[in-house]
């Protein structure tokens, strides 16, 4: 069985992603990019679905681990009554080919150890054909090939359908070992030297966070969360994709499974937030390029969520041969959120675009008669119901947080029209904005409590409500928003974290429960902060970077009865929100100060 996954780290080359459990094993990786199928599944199943571990003989999770300072060059380190050993594992940022390199470093005494590489393409279903050469062992099925390049002097042979290798360190000695996928009909794989490979990605990592500018009470947290946005943003696009994985339940042995290895609108705005103020414009602004690119063309067709190249044929499927993560079924690979309506995006790509300006990145002609026609969409649609923010499979609604995104729509294209002097219909924007606000308060309002609630006619809270606050919707010491806030902080807690809202198979379809969501738990810290409550905004975000793991990874959500990660990891929507919460905290502090 799987490790928990609070036990994975990532490794990643920019293109797509690997994960690695404190026993040594690969788990999970896609080839060659984030949403490509896996040579390594056992993740959502066992070692038979394909995985690769290096370790010592006498097995055991590892020692210790953590990443070689500000990289995504991990160490793991194992200590038996004979040696210590470590394992070093990264994938270079990769020029040609995706590769994943291991280094096994003798540090005392000699260690014997064992390697298990069994790969299985096409999520864990395709067990390709091995065959060896002088320097490689070489698997390929259809059109993928993968190779392992040993060190001279490893036995290697065949072992129940895995590549089995043996061989003992000594203080001193590195056993590089390297593996390279290319497509099959390649003739040969281009030779790395790991040692140069390693300098270069420790390097390559190293310059790229020097350029972090948050220096505040939690740099190591906020870096960590950088570093993993980089490592899940695809280079050549500049999409960034949800999380590493697919199918990591959101309830164990439940159906809430679902693929998170695309781009989704929702984190537009926040992620772009993230990047400009932890100071990486770069990444920004190639974020804004790829949403542009894959917002164009009619309104109508706007979608939620895109591949990492702006694909918008994403057809969920079910992998019936995976028992999934702990038994979590189905197994769902592609995401039919793709077909929903979600108004809230409008506002999300206004908002990012917004941002992208007063950052001094330019607004081209081109986009501005884009926005414009996105905006005659919404002007003609946000009255109507939609599927939400969170996806619902249980039929459209009015909900509140999808009618407060079409106000900023309105609002941020108004501030646009001023700010660059561009041709717009300003005074109907405007009109659309007093529009969706009085409506919003009017009927997303519940007057008997005096709170906002999840849905036109509803009394269910939700977390996305905090929005109102966060958007500039109303102001932050309107008594309309402090007691939404306290209604949600208190309504919706789960041992001091925030759920989203409180299941109902009525609203989102699905039967089961979840945990808490953490970018909800951290969005509730950044509105008791903006009402005035910065000793529990804190205390809040303390206990948040508490359920993180021990190399500072996030997920989707927690279980804080069973202490136990929950979702598809690690999570862009959770880190994101944990640069920005950082950011506020400490600009909070150093103004009180």
């Amino acid at each position: 069985m799987p490790g928990r996954i609070e036990d994975y780290a990532l490794l990643g080359d920019l293109q797509t992603a690997a994960l690695v459990g404190r026993d040594g094993s690969i788990d999970w990786m896609c080839l060659p990019r984030f949403d490509s199928p896996s040579c390594f599944a056992a993740l959502l199943g066992d070692e038979r679905q394909g995985h690769w571990r290096i370790a010592p003989v006498s097995g055991g999770p590892c020692d210790g681990r953590a990443y070689r300072g500000d990289t995504l060059v991990l160490e793991s380190t194992w200590r038996t009554p004979d040696g210590a050993v470590r394992v070093v594992d990264f994938m270079p940022q990769r020029d040609q080919s995706p590769r994943l390199v291991r280094l096994v470093e003798g540090l005392r005494g000699s260690v014997d150890m064992r390697g298990d590489l069994r790969l299985r393409f096409n999520y864990g279903r395709i067990a390709p054909w091995v065959r060896r050469t002088e320097h490689h062992r070489i698997a390929v099925a259809g059109p993928d090939s993968a190779w392992l390049r040993l060190a001279p002097g490893v036995h290697t042979y065949g072992h129940d359908t895995s590549t089995r290798s043996e061989f003992t360190v000594r203080a001193g000695e590195r056993v590089p070992f390297v593996l390279t996928w290319q497509p099959s009909h390649l003739p040969n794989a281009h030779r790395i030297d790991p040692d140069r490979a390693l300098r270069e990605t420790t390097d390559a990592w190293r310059r790229w966070t020097a350029g972090c500018r948050y220096d505040g009470a939690w740099r190591g947290a906020v870096l960590r969360s950088l570093i993993t946005l980089k490592a899940l943003a695809y280079r050549p696009t500049g999409g960034i994709v949800a999380a590493a994985t697919a199918s990591l339940p959101e309830h164990l042995g439940g159906v809430r499974n679902w693929d998170y290895r695309f781009c989704w609108l929702r984190d537009s705005s926040m992620t772009l937030s993230a990047l400009l103020r932890g100071g990486f414009r770069e990444e920004a602004a190639a974020w804004r390029q790829w949403l542009v690119r894959a917002i164009a063309g009619d309104p109508r067709d706007l979608q939620s969520v895109y591949g990492v190249a702006g694909e918008r044929r994403l057809p969920e499927t079910t992998a019936a041969w995976l028992p999934g993560y702990e038994h979590s079924a189905p197994v769902r690979f592609g995401n039919a959120a793709v077909d929903q309506l979600q108004l809230d995006v409008y506002g999300e790509v206004v908002d990012t675009l917004y941002l992208a300006l007063g950052a001094g990145i330019p607004m081209e002609r081109h986009v501005w008669g884009l926005l414009r026609t996105l905006m005659s969409f919404i002007e003609a649609h946000w009255k109507d119901p939609d599927e939400g923010l969170w996806e619902g499979r249980g039929g459209r609604r009015h909900w509140v947080h999808s009618k407060v995104m079409s106000w900023v729509a309105a609002d941020r294209a108004v501030r646009m029209a001023r700010l660059t002097g561009l041709p717009a219909p300003v005074d109907r924007w405007r009109a659309m904005r007093d529009a969706v606000h009085t409506d919003v308060c009017a009927h997303g309002y519940d007057r008997e409590r005096g709170v906002f609630v999840q849905h036109y006619g509803s009394r269910e809270l939700d977390a996305a409500t905090l929005f109102i606050v966060k958007t500039g919707f109303l102001p932050p010491d309107d008594p309309r928003v402090v007691r939404t806030v306290d209604a949600v902080r208190d309504g919706l807690d789960d041992a001091g974290f925030l759920r989203r809202y409180v299941g109902r198979t009525a609203v989102d379809g699905l039967p089961g429960t979840e945990g808490a969501f953490l970018a909800c738990s951290l969005w509730l810290a950044d509105a008791l902060a903006a009402t005035g409550r910065r000793d529990a905004a804190r205390e809040l975000f303390t206990r948040v970077l508490s359920a993180a793991n021990d190399v500072g990874l996030l997920s989707e959500e927690w279980d804080p009865a069973q202490r136990r990660q929950l979702g598809n990891t690690p999570q862009a929507f959770t880190h994101v929100a944990l640069v920005n919460t950082a950011f506020l905290l400490s600009e909070d502090a150093a103004v009180a100060a």
